[in-house]
């Protein structure tokens, strides 16, 4: 992560206090847009435009869905402990920051398109999947915003990686991952990397295609 979004996570924490947690629920889901407590949830919706932030640990039984212009984080890195378990993956259209830490996810990941790098509670955007365990294929495709990583995380499934454009130079960082399967990438700006994570090369038992066959 750059020094410019870990400048930023100060600001977060400020933002987060202020975030004034409505959540409704329904026998099948909930709509999120504030604070997500710890607990057990089925469908989880953040809605769009809104925020939900939560440190876990918690149980998401039917899916994760992420709306346009909308930002969802669990855990940080700064807190490296289990955040809970999503089971029916994790799917996102158009939204502004996906930020998930040491979470198990069951169902993969789908996440396509973005809100553009400006705005949201943190005043620039990033995408961030860092230290889970994925179980099913990932795919991260399209998202326009300041920032990504796809950072020490255990894939049992194939990984895409495209089209991702990124304003910082030091974006799209793929590194240390572990995946069984294949990992593609093409169309990523910056070329994916090992920018200042001091990471290590991801380790792959299918094929590295595109982009990613030096990292």
């Amino acid at each position: 992560m750059t020094a410019a979004i870990r400048a930023l996570l100060g600001g977060a924490v400020v933002a987060t206090a202020l975030v004034l947690a409505i959540a409704t629920s329904a026998a099948t889901q909930t709509i999120c847009t504030g604070t997500l407590d710890p607990g057990t949830y089925q469908r989880l919706i953040v809605p769009a435009g809104a925020t939900c932030i939560g440190d876990g640990p918690v149980t998401i039984n039917g899916g994760l869905y992420i709306e346009a212009e909308a930002t969802f984080v669990l855990g940080s890195e700064e807190n490296p402990v289990p955040t809970g378990v999503i089971n029916g993956g994790v799917h996102a259209t158009n939204a502004m920051n996906v930020q998930i830490h040491f979470t198990t996810i069951n169902g993969g990941i789908e996440i396509r398109g973005g809100s553009g790098p400006f705005g949201g509670p943190f005043d620039v955007t990033w995408n961030t999947i860092e230290d889970s365990a994925i179980n099913g294929g990932v795919t991260i495709d399209g998202y326009n915003g300041f920032w990504m990583g796809f950072i020490r995380n255990h894939v049992n499934g194939t990984v895409n990686l495209n089209n991702n454009v990124l304003v910082d130079d030091d974006g799209n960082e793929y590194v240390t991952n572990t995946i069984n399967g294949r990992l593609n990438c093409a169309g990523n700006v910056p070329a994916p990397q090992i920018g200042d994570s001091e990471g290590s090369p991801n380790q792959v038992n299918g094929k590295k295609t595109g982009q990613c066959v030096g990292v």
